[in-house]
């Protein structure tokens, strides 16, 4: 028993020692660092005798062993309410109600009531039915940019995934309607039961696509199982087993689905059909190909680039390869055709010094009518083709020199002929004043005295369109250059007539001549082409002395008319320009079958680039008058004075030949512009007249017209023209029409203006300068009143145009047409328009095209009509007008037999 007892109380001393030890080395300082205690630790007590017993093993436990709590939330969760926000100890939920609203992260959510459960980390929310019954106060879930309108909504804080009831959500031109939905994280979703649309009514949509299931990635892309159209509701046979919507705001590469239909001279076809390349954020490529079934087919490149700050432009190449009729019939043909149009615009800032722009329009001359895929009616009645390429550099030294290479081409799709200049180079030197004072304005002749140096060099080809780009046209090029010197000054004289005279000396080198003789046995000219450096020198000699006048009469009283000025510019100008005979040779044609002997003299220079220099002196005065009439109008006694003009520019010029033998004085010419509405409509107007008589075979005669019986002056030509655009904003007080910088239509090498038709979009749109204006006039009258839209929006293109000939007693108008096109918006969903024109001479409609075009909301609808002519022709087209679904269409086109 004694031994027990020792064994015991040895325990308990040792125990007390070791904790009192602990306790001494667990002593902090204010820093918190443990430091051992000065005092040595107690020593436990033992027992004299030896006692052999187990030693007791002793497990120290610095800490507690359970662990805390692992943090659930990464992140503050804050919630307010309108009404209350009440904590439920027992439920251990917090419950939100009217205009609730929760937000952990980037995901808030608000609704009418939200319950926040502590105990599953688990938020519910739902809407609130109002005192009508009305469910309001759905639940909005936001995440970054992807929001959701569900009816109601159970989000988990720690897995952060979500079941959405009736949800409806925007993934860009997308509104993805789902009854189900299962959030997996932010960039997954899977959904049940899925209706899909771009209609902007996505309550009740006028098409939609169903899918029993889908998955979702916000912003990329919806892969479904078996999905099916409806259209109002009704199901309809257009479905597939498996569907993929990209989405995606960057624009992607994809295949283009083409049309389908049937021509009456080769066949079923495909048209516009092939691929979409997304190369890179500045640069994409289309690829559209045409077949049908008689062999005919056609391929279409077209590529658009623009580098912000520096350049833009557009690049399209065409080909078509035609088959008409079947191998082996008498009426089998073949043919090729292309075209090439690029357009290449350099932004202003990118380099002042520098400049490089292109507006190439180049082809077959009979692409336009030929091509089978052509729905611009502007450019097939289009005449000519032309081109220019052109760099220009500035060198900014003294004195500044500006040099600029350019390509220039010019066709005439009726005759095949083609000019073109592959280079023409141009290089000009800035002004210099050699006697201009250092300090102060210039005064007088002499100060005023300057000169510069031009210079131009031309590479001309002349050839047709079987040629062009063979080497047959290369060997035809005439080459040269030109170098010229003005020399001018100018001065006041008696303070009112200004006098500028001067001087101009050329110098043309040419690498081509032509030596001309006579062949008495070929009774023919022989023309040698001498080839090798050649030049010839002119100059000549102008002044002019010239002044304005100012005459106003002013109106005393409350009349509306204050006063009118009448500003007159007289000028007169004398010229001499030297005759080059030195530069003629001549031949003899001898006397034969009972014609006489003739002299012909010619230049060698004939044909050349620059032709030959004039062989005759010439010295004449120049009259000029120059007429402006302008009013000041007073429209209402407390408003101020604006200025009106009368008749702007009638200008009156003729010319008087001092070295002629007869015929001395030339027509007088008769130009002007009279504006009818101020700045908008002007009536531009011309004529000559002519002093001197005709004879019995209506030639001119040096008698004057009034001493043969006839007036004063005989009327020889006369023209009239204007253009006038007016639309119901001009009565309204709207916006006026304003036109944009680029016109589709006319970049595909039709007018400028509808006049001739609109063009059609491979999309079923028509090509409208006023489209964007037209739209937000729609919805502002729409936004004023819903009920009913008392204007009706309309707009009307008008152009005249006369011609009156009388130069040989032929008193004949030659041409006298007037053209229009015109658009009527009957309702904010129906568009009605046409362009025509008639001819007067010809007693005739001109190209005649009837449209409509009607939204249906999601869907376009347009129908465009040639009732007749050579382009009879009617174009239908149906479809999306989402970028997205826009290969989801119909269309039909008809043309006429262009045989028959």
């Amino acid at each position: 028993m004694r031994t027990k007892i020792l064994y015991i109380l040895s325990c308990c001393i040792f125990t007390l020692s070791l904790a009192t030890k602990s306790a001494a080395q667990e002593i902090k300082t204010n820093e918190g660092i443990r430091i051992p205690a000065e005092r040595e630790p107690v020593q436990p007590i033992m027992d004299s005798l030896r006692i052999e017993a187990p030693v007791p093993v002793i497990t120290l436990t610095p800490k507690d062993s359970i662990k805390p709590k692992k943090e659930i939330l990464a992140d503050r969760v804050t919630y307010t309410a309108e009404d209350y926000m009440r904590l439920s100890p027992r439920e251990n939920r917090i419950y939100l109600y009217n205009n609730a609203e929760i937000t952990y992260g980037d995901i808030n959510i608000t609704a009418g009531r939200i319950v926040l459960d502590n105990e599953t980390n688990e938020v519910y929310a739902y809407g609130i039915i109002d005192t009508a019954g009305v469910y309001t106060q759905k639940p909005v879930f936001t995440q970054a940019q992807s929001v959701v309108r569900p009816d109601s909504i159970r989000f988990n804080f720690d897995s952060e995934k979500a079941l959405v009831f009736n949800s409806r959500t925007e993934q860009g031109e997308f509104k993805v309607l789902g009854e189900i939905t299962k959030r997996e994280n932010d960039s997954v979703y899977y959904m049940k039961n899925v209706k899909f649309t771009t209609s902007p009514n996505e309550e009740n949509p006028d098409y939609y696509f169903y899918a029993r299931r889908i998955k979702l990635v916000p912003d990329k892309k919806i892969v479904s199982g078996l999905v099916n159209m409806y259209i109002a509701d009704v199901p309809t046979p257009l479905g597939l087993p498996f569907g993929y919507f990209p989405m995606t705001d960057e624009q992607t590469s994809g295949f283009i689905i083409p049309s389908f239909g049937d021509d009456n001279n080769r066949g079923f076809y495909l048209q516009n059909g092939g691929y979409y390349f997304a190369i890179s954020d500045y640069v994409d490529l289309t690829v559209l190909g045409d077949y049908y079934t008689n062999g005919s087919y056609g391929l279409r490149m077209e590529s658009s680039y623009a580098v912000r700050y520096r350049f833009r432009g557009n690049l399209s190449f065409r080909y078509e390869k035609l088959i008409n009729s079947e191998r082996g019939f008498p009426d089998f043909s073949e043919s090729t055709i292309y075209n090439l149009r690029w357009n290449h615009s350099q932004d202003s800032k990118a380099n002042p010094s520098s400049r490089f722009s292109a507006s190439v329009n180049l082809g077959s001359s009979d692409y336009y009518q030929a091509s089978t895929n052509q729905m611009n009616t502007g450019n097939r009645l289009t005449n000519t083709l032309s081109s220019s390429v052109s760099y220009s550099k500035t060198f900014n030294i003294q004195p500044q020199i500006n040099l600029s290479i350019a390509a220039t081409h010019s066709q005439n799709t009726n005759t095949e002929k083609i000019n073109m200049t592959l280079p023409t180079v141009q290089a000009s030197m800035a002004r210099v004043y050699p006697f201009e004072p250092k300090v102060g304005a210039k005064k007088g002749i002499i100060e005023n005295i300057n000169f510069q140096y031009n210079f131009r060099g031309e590479n001309r080809f002349q050839t047709t369109d079987s040629l062009f780009f063979k080497p047959e046209m290369f060997e035809d090029a005439i080459l040269g250059a030109q170098h010229s010197i003005p020399l001018t000054t100018n001065f006041k004289l008696f303070n009112y007539l200004s006098v500028s005279a001067g001087t101009n000396y050329t110098e043309s080198w040419v690498f081509r001549t032509y030596d001309r003789s006579y062949d008495e046995e070929a009774r023919r000219e022989i023309v040698d082409t001498v080839r090798g450096f050649d030049s010839f020198r002119t100059y000549n000699f102008n002044t002019s002395i010239g002044t304005t006048i100012y005459g106003t009469k002013n109106f005393s009283g409350k009349g509306k008319y204050q006063a009118i000025r009448h500003v007159m510019r007289p000028s007169i100008s004398y010229n001499i320009n030297p005759g080059f005979e030195h530069y003629y040779d001549e031949y003899i044609i001898p006397e034969s079958e009972g014609r006489e002997e003739r002299v012909v003299e010619y230049s060698r220079f004939q044909g050349s680039l620059y032709g030959p220099p004039g062989k005759l002196f010439s010295s004449s005065i120049g009259f000029s008058l120059s007429n402006t009439f302008e009013a000041k109008v007073k429209d209402s006694a407390d408003a101020e004075p604006r200025k009106v003009k009368l008749l702007n520019n009638l200008n009156i010029s003729t010319s008087y030949n001092l070295a002629g033998d007869s015929l001395k004085l030339s027509p007088i010419s008769v130009r002007g512009s009279l504006p009818v509405i101020q700045n908008k409509l002007d009536i531009n107007f011309g004529a000559n007249l002519d002093v001197y008589a005709l004879n019995n075979e209506n030639r001119r005669i040096d008698k004057l017209n009034i001493q043969n019986g006839g007036s004063l002056f005989r009327l020889t030509n006369a023209n009239m023209s204007f253009g006038y655009s007016f639309s119901s904003r001009d009565f309204s007080g709207g916006k006026e029409n304003v036109n944009r910088l680029e016109n589709q239509t006319f970049r595909n090498g039709g007018r400028p203006d509808d006049l001739f038709g609109k063009d059609m979009d491979i999309d079923g749109s028509f090509y409208d300068e006023h489209e964007a204006d037209m739209a937000e006039e729609e919805e502002e009258a729409e936004s004023e009143n819903s009920w009913y839209n008392f204007n009706i929006p309309w707009d009307l293109r008008l152009a005249y145009t006369l011609n009156y000939s009388n130069s040989a007693r032929q008193n004949d108008i030659s041409s006298h047409s007037l053209m229009f096109s015109g658009d009527v918006e009957l309702s904010p969903k129906w568009t009605v328009g046409a362009s025509s024109g008639y001819d007067f001479v010809n007693t005739g409609f001109t190209h005649t095209q009837l449209r409509f075009a009607r939204d249906l909301e999601s869907w376009r609808m347009t129908f465009s009509w040639t009732p007749f002519g050579v382009y009879k022709q009617w174009n239908f087209f149906i479809g999306i007008k989402s970028s997205l679904l826009r290969d989801i269409k119909y269309e039909k086109r008809r043309e006429r037999d262009r045989r028959l």
